[in-house]
């Protein structure tokens, strides 16, 4: 918009003094007269350029100028200083608001109107008239253009941001979840081989190994959740898990001396990639949250997958912390069963003969 202002500002007073010092010489009226009105015209003009005027305070000053061009011009429908009503209503036109451009033509081409009434045998009066009409539609319509441009460019702007943003907490959610897994898991498989270090070497060594197994396959899960791990196929990305690796999930955890249940109803396979992957994560914040907050207490996942939606509801006994609520994980773990169209709960058990702390999930199928 400023673009369009400049050049405004930059060719209107030039082709304004142009137009005016062309009158003045096709003009019937004395030459000094004649040059001393365009001098006037064309140094107000530059005037108004300088001080960046624009709405009504510039239609205001820009009638002024258009005195001394029809006092030029008058009853000389031949003269080119007629053009400078059509400058005049351009300049109105690409610089101010609708109704100021609207008015300032009508005014203009009631002018032209006048003169024609005053002169109907000149034949020139209708092409003014239409000539202004024109430049007023065609620079109103290049300025909302313009307008509509920006605005445009704006919302672009903005939803680029947005979704820099949601980017952004994308990847902080999934590697919290993969970091916060794999810093459980090898903190036990860890405390599991120095207690048995002296006593079986063997049971000790082989703790290590999965911890560092664990620790490599959590690097390369948050390479592929900022998007940094590629296959040996060039273009594509690495998978993320989905629910067909909630098995091996559970498994890890096993291994590193957690009890474990799972209780599969259902095709894992039948939420695909986006419901899959919710549900992976679902399972193994809980976990996570489990083992850290009530550690060696068993625990159960129970997922159901029917043709209406797929139930996920982890479950653990004992006395728990229950300061994970006001945590980021279940947070994280309710924003991605939203984020699926589904919903989350998670709560202390109101059972009378359980104690312990649900996280109950529904995702649509």
């Amino acid at each position: 918009m400023a673009m369009i202002e400049q050049t405004a500002r930059v060719a209107a007073p030039t082709a304004l003094a142009l137009f005016a010092v062309l009158g003045a010489v096709m003009s019937d009226r004395p030459v000094l007269v004649g040059l001393g009105l365009a001098g006037a015209a064309a140094a107000l003009a530059a005037i108004l350029a300088w001080q960046r005027m624009t709405g009504w305070p510039l239609a205001a000053a820009l009638a002024l100028v258009t005195a001394g061009l029809v006092v030029l011009g008058h009853a000389e429908s031949a003269n080119l200083v007629w053009m400078g009503l059509c400058v005049t209503v351009a300049w109105v036109a690409l610089t101010s608001d609708l109704p100021v451009a609207i008015t300032a033509g009508a005014v203009l081409m009631a002018v032209l109107v006048s003169e024609w009434i005053q002169q109907t045998g000149e034949a020139g009066w209708a092409a003014w008239l239409v000539g202004t009409a024109f430049t007023l539609v065609a620079c109103a319509f290049a300025r909302q253009l313009r307008l509509t441009v920006e605005q445009l460019r704006e919302a672009q702007h903005q939803l680029a941001e947005r979704s820099r943003a949601e980017e952004r907490n994308r990847i902080a959610a999934e590697v919290h979840d993969v970091v916060g897994h794999a810093l459980t898991v090898s903190l036990l498989h860890i405390a599991g081989a120095r207690l048995a270090l002296d006593e079986e070497p063997e049971e000790a060594r082989r703790s290590l190994g999965e911890a560092e197994r664990l620790t490599r396959d959590s690097l390369e899960e948050v390479r592929a959740s900022v998007g940094l791990m590629r296959t040996d196929v060039p273009g594509t990305m690495a998978p993320l898990p989905d629910a067909r690796a909630i098995p091996e999930l559970v498994e890890s955890f096993r291994r590193a001396g957690s009890v474990v249940e799972l209780d599969v109803a259902g095709e894992l396979g039948a939420l695909g990639p986006a419901r899959g992957l919710a549900a992976y994560r679902i399972v193994q914040e809980a976990l996570t949250n489990a083992t850290r907050h009530a550690p060696g207490e068993p625990v159960s996942v129970e997922i159901s997958v029917d043709r209406s939606q797929t139930t996920v509801a982890v479950r653990n006994d004992g006395t728990v912390d229950p300061s994970p609520a006001a945590g980021s994980g279940l947070r994280g773990m309710r924003d991605r069963a939203e984020g699926v169209g589904g919903r989350l709960t998670a709560g202390a058990l109101e059972e009378a003969a359980r104690r312990g702390w649900l996280v109950e999930a529904v995702l649509p199928s």
